[in-house]
């Protein structure tokens, strides 16, 4: 079996072993791979495993070896599924391998701007603390998470590890999921949009993006939420209107938004949310620390073993 990865750089950039997909067959490592050279890297694979490289019914039409597409993420929307269907294709994804880091960031940004450790230390390394009268200072709000309404837009696997740290920090957690009312823990309230957007002190989203998602945070949504309200997206970009995000935080309706993705990755030098100073944008990191990154590689081999041995395992198209 012929392996190609293509864009292998952002998942393994030297500091985990390729060796057990090396025992699976022929392995042929690309850390980048540019749209124009997909089809002729990928030609002769029997299987390819991409992060964020598209795969297209072009591409698909061009690749007729080709039997299995995995996926090294749990966001699927790079691979046209239905053209993948249609050539015979088994494609796979990672799911939930990134949760305890991902939650861990969606506070780490959630902290950012409720205290600004980063604000103090190097305000203290410019001399502000050795040169104060006091004991103490601050000069931004400092805000307590106890007490406040959490609003969680999605209730995965993230989503509820978010709202089980969120109960420890004494957050009363409201929820808009598919899931019944009866099925969820106690302490989570399920709610709908427009209820979350309205009660929440801060909201933060772990939805997928679709259709229906696409631009879910807006002007008029906005509008809604509390004044001095925070918002975090470690989900996906668009699930947020950025300009509006923008003049949401420069207008101080919003106290802080907080995220680790956006709606083009890498982004542009000129995009309106780098201009605000209680924007905390992260370069899509949360899911990057060597523990998921490790269990990320795992799964991406357990899946490529069970495709061989005829039972493929996390398939996110119809077969």
């Amino acid at each position: 079996m012929k392996i190609v990865e293509l864009d292998a750089y952002a998942a393994n950039p030297g500091d985990l072993s390729w060796e057990p997909l090396r025992e699976l067959g022929e392995l042929v490592i690309y850390e980048r791979t540019p749209a124009e050279l997909v089809v002729e890297r990928a030609k002769d694979a029997d299987a390819i495993l991409i992060n964020k490289v598209f795969i297209t019914e072009e591409v698909l039409a061009q690749l007729p070896k080709l039997k299995y597409i995995g996926v090294l993420a749990t966001g699927y929307n790079v691979v046209d599924t239905a053209a993948a269907s249609r050539h015979g294709v088994v494609v796979t994804n990672i799911p939930a391998y990134s949760t305890d880091s991902v939650a861990q960031m969606t506070f780490a940004l959630m902290l950012t701007i409720a205290f600004r450790p980063e604000h103090y230390a190097q305000e203290n390394r410019n001399g502000r603390w050795s040169n104060n009268p006091d004991f103490c200072y601050w000069n931004t709000p400092l805000i307590e998470l106890s007490g406040k309404v959490l609003g969680i837009v999605g209730l995965g696997n993230i989503g509820m590890k978010v709202a089980n740290i969120a109960r420890q920090f004494g957050m009363d957690v409201f929820a808009c999921t598919s899931k019944n009312s009866a099925d969820l823990p106690d302490g989570i309230q399920k709610t709908t949009i427009e209820g979350l957007f309205a009660v929440s002190d801060v909201v933060t989203l772990h939805c997928p993006l679709t259709p229906k998602t696409r631009h879910l945070v807006n002007a008029e949504t906005l509008e809604k939420m509390k004044p001095g309200s925070i918002l975090i997206n470690t989900g996906r970009g668009p699930l947020v209107d950025e300009e509006a995000v923008a003049e949401a935080l420069a207008s101080g309706h919003l106290a802080g938004y907080g995220a680790d993705v956006m709606a083009e990755e890498p982004p542009r030098a000129d995009n309106p949310l780098f201009k605000q100073p209680n924007a905390f944008i992260t370069p899509h990191i949360a899911w990057a620390t060597r523990e998921a990154r490790q269990r990320l590689m795992d799964i991406a081999v357990a899946n490529i073993k069970a495709f061989m041995e005829g039972t493929p395992q996390n398939v996110v198209n119809e077969m």
